[in-house]
């Protein structure tokens, strides 16, 4: 074999080698791609998945929301008592069945399990004739979140953003302990943090076992977190 000959072969062999570890890499590349997920704007979600309860929007990321039956039951009973309460205040307040909140001039639209909504300011929004979309933090009295395997978008994130809103009351009601221990304490139990807006940030109040709620929003309203958890049982 000539050198010229050893030249080509060996530039020949390099070539091959370089051509077959790029191939996984592409693939790698490639794969690595479709695994991130389809970004949303806000106009996207609540057009296609408005009306869809399973899904919410973070930052434009679409999350579901894995809400189970027991989930459903607690929502529920919630809904129930305080429609009660607002009969026997006569106050000008709704629970809607299907509502959104929507963080203007971002891609966030979350999704309430309960939402307390005062009527003499719906004709403010912007939105509530086309969607039940909410925008401004003064049409809300209370927002509930009942936790589910998302948690830390219900103690972190909302936390954050409904402060920011400037909704006044907000409960999170974590009726299978699922909360990191900074949030729920140790022993890790069933927790309902009460959330009273005070300036731009929430004073939050942890409440187990037969505690009473004391709702500013509702002061009236008889009830002990025992109460919510149990039906979730």
């Amino acid at each position: 074999m000539t050198g010229l000959q050893y030249f080509r072969d060996s530039t020949h062999r390099d070539k091959e080698s370089r051509g077959a570890l790029m191939v996984p890499i592409a693939l790698s590349f490639i794969a690595m791609v479709q695994l991130q997920p389809k970004l949303l704007t806000a106009p996207d979600f609540i057009e296609h998945y408005g009306d869809d309860v399973r899904y919410e929007l973070i930052d434009g990321e679409l999350i579901d929301l894995e809400p189970t039956g027991f989930h459903e039951q607690v929502a529920g009973f919630i809904g129930r008592k305080l429609n009660v309460a607002i009969d026997q205040q006569n106050a000008p307040y709704l629970i809607p069945y299907r509502c959104l909140i929507k963080m203007l001039g971002t891609d966030t639209t979350f999704r309430p399990d309960v939402i307390v909504l005062d009527q003499s300011q719906l004709s403010q929004e912007p939105l509530w004739q086309q969607e039940p979309v909410i925008c401004q933090g003064r049409s809300v009295k209370v927002v509930i979140e009942v936790v589910s395997s998302n948690w830390q978008n219900d103690y972190a994130r909302k936390t954050e953003d409904y402060a920011l809103l400037g909704i006044p009351e907000f409960w999170i009601v974590d009726y299978l302990g699922l909360g990191g221990r900074d949030y729920i304490g140790t022993p890790k139990q069933p927790t309902l943090t009460l959330c009273i807006l005070e300036g731009d940030r929430y004073r939050k109040q942890r409440l187990q076992g037969n505690a009473r709620l004391s709702s500013p929003t509702f002061p009236g309203l008889q009830l002990t977190v025992d109460q919510i958890f149990a039906a979730g049982q």
